[in-house]
């Protein structure tokens, strides 16, 4: 006979909730009843099992001055105890649900505090925690409270008849493993801890339990209605509107509905008999409605990003200022929609998401992947013993969030497969809250579901998807269609979106997309800078996968970023060259363009020689007006010119200082004319050089050394490019996978064999063939050099041999200068880097930067900093111009360098400056989890020529 004994830690495997907590309701900022936050400093003692120490420690009167010390909110790995664990989706235990491993970090906190002196004596006392990871059981002043899981969200415990005035013993034990830990596999660190506020509430005798503020429009009629239903009897105020009405009543006035792009809301103040609370009311009807996702009668576009929680030294322990800084920085890159991936935030992100207007698609603290590894088998989402614990999840975020009017809709989690579970959340929610769309992407056949979502579908999908064509039942066909994610921002990238953008645009029935991710989640690091998974000594990991954010650690924009903003712009500038006009149209679903004021500029070979005022009407959603430029004033000089046209903020708003740029275009007027290169020079054979013009060449390999009294090193053919991680792609990705074939193909080894160099009348040529060891391919390379005395011409010819099937990393010719060289100017694109499918946001001009700042510092070091469509570059006493126009880097390491490098602190300069000037690049797509390069943006080999220009910048 075998029997397993009951343990007081048999709470850490049970698949219940917990035990002791009280029920759910909706979460609200303050009120006029006491709160004391228990945040600070904590005693913190790390057990390496859940049963290693016994529950004395909860005992009044224990003695834990020799423990460390915690700040709660905060995580214990992060704090010098133990060390973080990021997964993707393996569960890094065995899987054996609801069984989790003997070792089992436990974090024992305590917390001595004291009641204000004038902590009210009547009524009682809640104390709520609003996240720990990932089951905690709870003592205070040597009672046990009760236990719970649920890590994202909010716990109360009723604890006014314990309290004492001073001297409480609040105590804490938090698991790292727990059964919960299964319902929780998402797509990020595990951490461990206490990290969100822990407080303590005064209720008082009559006052506010749960209540759900009902606030609808009509937008027929510009009408609103507003019903307050509170478990306590009271009275609503608005004074905005003139309200003042029981609980349960409902009233219909005028308002001005909110919007993301117009959040109005009203202050308002439900009253009981015991206490006031705040209200902030925002009006507005969310339907499914002729098969689009509408919001007061207008259909929805999401140009949307996925949130995870993150701070790179705090993890998930987020401050309002860090809450308000992600906002801040949404609204000002025309980010207008959030999903809480994968699960529901702190509750001030969602009071600051009402405040400057975010839709927020608010996702439960659910997720499974792991059980992808034995095809879904004993998932918890489909077995009836785990549907007490999804309910209850469901539940908490609903009461919680229930009264945010950025909140449209209700996700019941992410990756978790399918199953009864997954049904029962979906009828429990349509019956609490009928106000709001519930979404779910694993729902394929849109059952449960009022959305049809998909991850990562290409932009082939989702065009047959916008027409109808991709079948389905016949209920999802007549639903809207999300990519609740697209985009994925791991690395250099994401690459395409505005060709998704365009699809978007093109379909009523695709409503837009949220990109994957905000913010890379590196974890500040002395050795590398930030550290990503590996770098923690984990037995598995996902590696830097857990950096895929259009934001770096530090919340720096990336450039993936900056060209999110410009593709999702809401105001669209198309001009027409012939008659001199712009078509401004309005792409905002609900705001007009009175906040914004248009200027145009003239400029003449990148330099703005004129500007003025646009006036552009304050046209309302959808309109388009046809505005003349004015007459372009003359130019002497003959030069390439070009109109540009920029919306900006009118005024200072909530989220913008005036100035604030919204949106841009350019418009070629005349083309760039071409320099001219008389050949006056012929090459001078000398004594181990050969000599043409202002430069010298190697005599025997015709190797250039010098241009003037600038020493040049290295010049060739470069094919090699440090792979981005979308170009390693996924294991999983079926379409090719370009980084590895290049590796496999050689092209990072290329050996270039010189056939013959020629002295001309008038020309230097070099032939030489450019082909990786092991293979047939080649690429026949010619260089020919010619000169007008001062300056120096290279064309260069290349032409494939052999059966090629792959496209090139990068096409063009590499160089080094002296490691002194510090800075570079140029005309043509930037500021920040382009490639051939992320090239929306460079605008042409002339710009400059140190050779440090072209660096795109991604937290896992790959290629980067390549500058678009550029002209002419000044780097290191030399001018360069192209034909046709380039792209331009320059970095104080080599390509091969950068790809050997795990972190950027892996990278040392040395006494060289390597600058390519590349014809051609392939395309970045997003293929790190999602399609690569479309066709159009891959540089497939084919019969080439390009021509550089060098000369020597005097003075």
């Amino acid at each position: 006979m075998s029997f397993r004994t009951t343990s007081a830690i048999d709470y850490v495997e049970d698949v219940s909730p917990g035990s002791g907590a009280l029920p759910p309701r909706a979460r609200y900022a303050s009120s006029d009843a006491r709160s004391l936050s228990l945040n600070g400093s904590w005693r913190f003692r790390l057990s390496p099992t859940a049963d290693a120490e016994d529950d004395s420690f909860a005992a009044q009167g224990f003695d834990a001055g020799g423990w460390a010390e915690v700040s709660v909110p905060g995580h214990w790995v992060l704090q010098g105890h133990g060390s973080p664990i990021y997964t993707n989706h393996l569960y890094p235990f065995p899987v054996d649900p609801p069984r989790v491993p003997t070792k089992n970090p436990t974090g024992d906190h305590l917390h001595t505090f004291d009641l204000p002196s004038d902590w009210p004596s009547d009524g009682g006392a809640v104390l709520r925690f609003d996240g720990v990871e990932s089951c905690a059981r709870v003592w205070l002043n040597g009672t046990d409270i009760g236990e719970f899981k649920g890590s994202r969200l909010p716990h109360e415990f009723a604890v006014g008849h314990l309290l004492k005035p001073g001297g409480n013993v609040l105590a804490v034990r938090v698991h790292q493993w727990s059964a919960g830990s299964y319902l929780e596999d998402q797509d990020q660190w595990w951490l461990p801890g206490i990290f969100r506020d822990v407080t303590l509430l005064h209720r008082p005798a009559g006052g506010v339990l749960d209540f759900f503020v009902h606030a609808s429009y009509d937008h027929v009629e510009g009408l609103g209605t507003l019903r307050v239903d509170s478990d306590v009897d009271g009275r609503v105020t608005v004074p905005g509107l003139d309200i003042d009405v029981a609980t349960g009543e409902s009233v219909t006035v005028p308002v001005r509905p909110w919007t993301a792009e117009t959040p109005r809301l009203y202050d308002g103040v439900l009253a009981t008999e015991g206490e006031r609370v705040p209200l902030r009311v925002g009006f507005r009807t969310v339907v499914l409605e002729d098969g689009l996702i509408k919001v007061n009668g207008t259909p929805l576009l999401f140009k949307g990003v996925n949130r995870h929680e993150w701070h790179p030294e705090r993890g998930r322990a987020l401050d309002l200022e860090t809450m308000r800084e992600d906002v801040l920085l949404m609204k000002r890159h025309n980010i207008n929609a959030v999903r809480t991936s994968h699960y529901p935030p702190h509750p001030a992100f969602l009071d600051l998401c009402d405040e400057y207007g975010l839709w927020v698609v608010d996702e439960c603290d659910l997720e499974t992947h792991g059980f992808t590894e034995q095809a879904w088998r004993d998932n918890p989402v489909d077995d009836d013993r785990w549907t007490p614990a999804l309910l209850d999840r469901a539940a908490r975020m609903v009461e919680r969030d229930k009264n945010h009017p950025s909140v449209v809709i209700w996700s019941l989690g992410n990756e978790a497969g399918t199953g009864r579970g997954l049904t029962a959340m979906a009828e429990w929610i349509r019956g609490r809250d009928g106000s709001r769309l519930i979404h779910y992407e694993g729902d394929i056949d849109c059952r449960d579901t009022d959305v049809y979502s998909r991850m990562y579908a290409d932009h082939a999908e989702v065009d047959r998807i916008g027409r109808g064509l991709d079948g389905g039942t016949h209920r999802r066909r007549g639903l809207p269609f999300i990519l609740c994610e697209y985009g994925h921002a791991m690395g250099n990238g994401p690459g395409g979106i505005a060709d998704y953008q365009h699809l978007f645009e093109s379909y009523d029935r695709i409503q837009g997309g949220f990109i994957w991710e905000w913010i890379d989640h590196g974890i500040k690091d002395e050795r590398f800078g930030f550290a990503y998974g590996g770098d923690f000594g984990e037995e598995l990991h996902d590696g830097n996968f857990v950096c895929d954010g259009l934001l770096f650690p530090d919340r720096t924009p990336s450039p993936g970023l900056v060209e999110y903003k410009k593709v999702i712009e809401p105001v669209r500038i198309v001009g027409d060259r012939a008659d001199g006009t712009v078509r401004v149209t309005n792409a905002y679903d609900f705001a007009d363009l009175s906040a914004l004021t248009f200027e145009w500029s003239y400029q003449v070979d990148g330099e703005t020689v004129e500007s003025g005022v646009l006036p552009v009407p304050e046209l309302a959603p959808g309109e388009s007006a046809d505005v003349k430029l004015p007459d372009p004033p003359a130019d002497p000089r003959g030069g390439e010119t070009q109109w540009t046209v920029r919306a900006t903020l009118a005024a200072d708003t909530a989220w913008g200082p005036r100035d604030h740029l919204v949106a841009w275009a350019q418009f070629p007027l005349s083309p760039r004319p071409l320099t001219v290169v008389a050949r006056s020079d012929g090459p001078v054979l000398g004594k181990g050089q050969i000599t043409l013009g202002p430069a010298a060449f190697d005599a025997r390999t015709g190797a250039l050394r010098s241009i003037g009294g600038i020493d040049v090193r290295g010049l060739r053919l470069d094919v090699w490019r440090a792979p981005t991680d979308n170009d390693n792609g996924a294991a999983w990705q079926p379409d090719l996978r370009y980084g590895p074939l290049w590796r496999e193909l050689g092209l990072h080894r290329m050996q270039h064999r010189l056939n013959s160099v020629e002295l001309g009348d008038d020309a230097l040529t070099v032939r030489t063939r450019v082909a990786p060891a092991a293979r047939e391919v080649a690429l026949r390379t010619v260089y020919r050099w010619t000169s007008d005395g001062t300056r120096l011409r290279l064309t260069v010819s290349v032409a494939p041999e052999g059966d090629w099937r792959l496209p090139l990393p990068r096409l063009g010719i590499r160089l080094g200068l002296a490691g002194s060289v510090d800075g570079a100017r140029w005309f043509g694109g930037g500021p920040g880097e382009a490639y051939p499918d992320t090239t929306s946001a460079s605008m042409v001009g002339r710009w400059e930067s140190t050779i440090d700042a072209l660096q795109t510092p991604y937290v896992r070091p790959q290629e980067n900093g390549a500058r678009a469509d550029v002209r002419w570059v000044e780097i290191g006493g030399l001018r360069v111009e192209g034909e046709p126009e380039f792209w331009f880097t320059a970095r104080r390491w080599t390509s091969e360098q950068l790809d050997a490098a795990e972190h950027p602190t892996d990278l040392k300069a040395g006494d060289t400056v390597w600058v390519n000037l590349d014809h051609g690049q392939q395309g970045i797509g997003s293929q790190s989890c999602g399609p690569g390069a479309l066709p159009q943006y891959q540089l497939r080999p084919a019969p080439a020529e390009f021509t550089f220009l060098f000369s020597e910048i005097h003075g």
